[in-house]
């Protein structure tokens, strides 16, 4: 399986971070794009430190999967992400800041990661979102119902707690499961609802 994962500047890297590794886990090809907002947060949320070199951010959170991955830059249009031609099963972006959301809901594209999300809607090919804000604006919602009623997932980074959550990791399992299962990966992360 072939899928893109965009990566901006909302919170919530260690939803990226699960994903990379569950994707590689299963095999997948993996195109990886992050804007230089969305590096900042992989520096924070995962390295402490806002000021990392792009290079290094991306060497660090790319070693568990380095044989699945390739990056590219977000001007990089020659990327097979960026036309409808390449043959790509999904395109996740994760985590989703409401400008990116709105700019792909208004058909803007100012990087690859907007160009591989209005590709995946142009082509009516599965784009799942995963933003993290709180709380929305009336700006935010009709983004986001913009982009639903365009055939976009609109998955929210917000975990459940009725599978008996433990620990942080196990509330990253549950949003990067869905995520996968939105892919239409099978996925150990957290069991369905009702399996023992």
């Amino acid at each position: 399986m072939r899928v893109f994962l965009g990566i901006t500047g909302a919170s919530g890297a260690p939803y990226a971070a699960r994903l990379v590794e569950s994707l590689a886990a299963a095999e997948c090809e993996i195109g990886l794009c992050a804007s230089a907002a969305g590096v900042q947060v992989l520096a924070t949320e995962l390295y402490g430190d806002p000021r990392l070199p792009r290079d290094e951010v991306l060497a660090r959170f790319t070693e568990p999967a380095r044989d699945a991955v390739t990056v590219f830059d977000p001007h990089d249009y020659s990327a097979p992400y960026a036309s409808g031609s390449a043959s790509v099963d999904g395109y996740v972006v994760c985590p989703c800041s409401m400008a990116t959301a709105g700019t792909i809901a208004t058909g803007g594209e100012a990087n690859l990661i907007h160009r591989a999300a209005g590709v995946a809607l142009k082509e009516e090919r599965k784009l799942v979102l995963v933003p993290r804000e709180t709380p929305l604006s009336t700006i935010h919602l009709e983004n986001l119902l913009t982009l639903r009623r365009a055939g976009a997932t609109i998955l929210f980074a917000a975990p459940g707690f009725y599978h008996g959550a433990k620990s942080v990791d196990d509330l990253v399992d549950f949003v990067a499961g869905r995520a996968l299962a939105q892919l239409g990966l099978e996925q150990t992360l957290v069991k369905p609802w009702g399996d023992e």
